[in-house]
């Protein structure tokens, strides 16, 4: 049987690399795409914990740190503003499939109905979980994008790596702190809640360095497709 750690690391490059496909193929609606498919499947994995390399943490920490890529993305290659309307467009997803899923419970199930109870033990807990995320995705990706921009005005267009990592490792900390206070204090004891903050954090950090080979390999995709137009 493969490994919660083998398993992470397969889920976590092809994650990355997915958005690169659709970056090639779509473009700038390919990263928007991207971001938006991540943001509502991280906030349903997020429910469930899983242990990695000896410690508890969410699932939905490797789409969620992709998010992330992809905004770094829309501000290397299209600017501020373009990755601030890829927040956005995050945050306005997330609302509505929250709303779309609450409805949902609301209507009277069928006596053949099994689906249900398994619905309401999901999505019963969502509204905790997303104004958590809301918050904490709209908290740390606005830094994201002014840190992103501001390492970028002090060092030009040199060291990518530096603002893909120096902006996103931050904003990761932000949004692992923000999230996991609204999300978690009280549902879990606080033993559990603290490794779960640390651990989400350690797991988003790797991604985000794991992530940097990605950038560099956006900014090639990007300058070829500005080429060709």
């Amino acid at each position: 049987m493969m490994t919660n750690e083998i398993l992470w690391l397969s889920f976590a490059l092809v994650d990355l690399s997915i958005l690169l496909i659709l970056y090639r193929f779509f473009g700038k609606l390919g990263l928007y795409i991207g971001i938006v498919i991540s943001i509502i499947v991280c906030n349903i994995e997020v429910l469930k914990t899983i242990q990695l390399f000896g410690l508890t943490t969410t699932l939905g920490n490797v789409l969620y740190a992709s998010v992330f890529l992809g905004t770094d993305i829309l501000s290397e290659m299209y600017g501020k503003e373009d990755a601030r309307r890829g927040v956005i467009l995050g945050f306005v997803a997330l609302v509505l499939s929250t709303l779309y899923l609450q409805v949902a419970l609301l209507f009277i199930p069928d006596a053949s109905d099994f689906a249900q109870p398994h619905l309401e033990a999901l999505f019963g807990f969502l509204p905790r979980v997303a104004l958590a995320s809301v918050t904490a995705y709209l908290v740390s990706q606005m830094y994201d994008v002014w840190a992103f921009h501001a390492i970028r005005e002090k060092t030009g267009s040199r060291h990518l790596w530096l603002r893909n990592n120096g902006s996103t490792l931050v904003s990761q900390f932000l949004d692992s702190l923000v999230f996991c206070s609204i999300a978690f204090i009280g549902v879990y004891p606080m033993a559990v809640f603290w490794e779960i903050l640390i651990s989400t954090y350690v797991i988003k950090a790797i991604v985000a360095v794991l992530d940097t080979p990605f950038m560099y390999l956006a900014r090639r995709i990007g300058a070829k497709q500005a080429a060709l137009a």
